[in-house]
């Protein structure tokens, strides 16, 4: 009997909680999120906005993708609610309040175009890093006969205009700033893979799902990876080449043969630890159910500590 009774009691006890005016439903949700940021996480942020809106319809989302500088600048004085920033955040900046809750991960990419004469040579040799550097930082290396190859045409370097996560962490793989670059300016991830997708001498650096077509998994934008030499051989060995299609090279990354930088983790950033009960929502949707889409979409899960640590950041 006594066993019954608890039961019962258990029951009833379940029934209340659901039934508690406390008690918050996604439908009950509302209210509108602003995001800026980042170009590096605008698509999966526009994917994660579309299936969050199916279970709470009264929550408006609107994203602008404007590089990292944007993002962090436009939360930080608060036009804003999230900005989304593709690098680490500096001491100032967490002065000022940022907020960053890491919620992906992903990796800058050296690129050229797909038409470029070089393309099989570079695949031979791969790029050591030192190279990178003298054509992207000391701009010693102008002609692509300096990279062992037998042509002595220019090459034409690019980089980012805006204020860039991308930038700034290819510039941290040298131990530089984003304004150290070389290169013929260009604003935005899209305009900078056009401008190399179209320049058979030139080299740039992207994000990845700038290179790579979410469908295929290859690299059929117009541009692709230079390959690095990692192990400054002067050759491209078996194991450094994982550039073939996006799943290798994510493969690549997650076991660390990727260097980091130019991997990094993606971050939304509030101003303080977020009260709006939308941003919140949003947020932990992300950090949990919205983690299916993320593979799909040509980025990186976090592991699943670092998952249960930045969801903790926002309960």
């Amino acid at each position: 009997m006594k066993t019954h009774k608890k039961v019962l009691l258990s029951l009833i006890v379940l029934l209340l909680a659901n039934i508690s005016p406390n008690k918050v439903s996604a439908q009950d949700v509302s209210g509108n999120i602003s995001i800026s940021g980042a170009f590096a996480l605008y698509p999966i942020t526009v994917k994660w906005a579309e299936e969050f809106k199916k279970t709470h319809p009264k929550v408006k989302i609107d994203i602008q993708a404007g590089g990292a500088g944007k993002g962090i600048t436009d939360v930080l004085s608060k036009v804003t609610d999230i900005g989304l920033v593709s690098r680490e955040l500096n001491p100032a900046e967490f002065k000022k309040g940022a907020f960053a809750i890491a919620v992906t991960k992903d990796a800058v990419i050296p690129t050229i175009s797909a038409s470029s004469p070089f393309l099989a040579e570079l695949y031979k040799r791969g790029v050591k890093k030192e190279a990178f550097n003298n054509i992207f930082i000391t701009g010693k290396y102008k002609t692509w006969n300096t990279l062992g190859l037998k042509s002595s045409a220019p090459i034409h370097v690019y980089t980012r205009s805006d204020a860039a996560g991308a930038a700034e962490t290819w510039a941290s793989y040298f131990g530089k700033k984003q304004e150290d670059l070389q290169g013929v300016a260009v604003f935005g991830d899209p305009g900078l893979a056009q401008a190399v997708k179209r320049d058979p001498s030139g080299i740039g650096f992207n994000n990845i799902v700038y290179i790579y077509d979410a469908k295929s998994n290859k690299a059929t934008n117009g541009i692709v990876p230079v390959p690095i030499d990692l192990n400054n051989n002067g050759k491209l060995d078996a194991n450094e080449n994982f550039y073939g299609d996006i799943d290798k090279l994510i493969a690549a990354i997650v076991a660390g043969k990727y260097p980091s930088p130019p991997a990094r983790n993606l971050y939304f950033v509030t101003t303080g630890k977020p009260k709006n009960p939308a941003v919140k929502a949003f947020i932990k949707y992300i950090l949990t159910d919205g983690q299916k889409f993320v593979s799909e979409a040509g980025y990186i899960k976090l592991s699943s500590e670092k998952l249960k640590k930045e969801l903790g950041k926002v309960k």
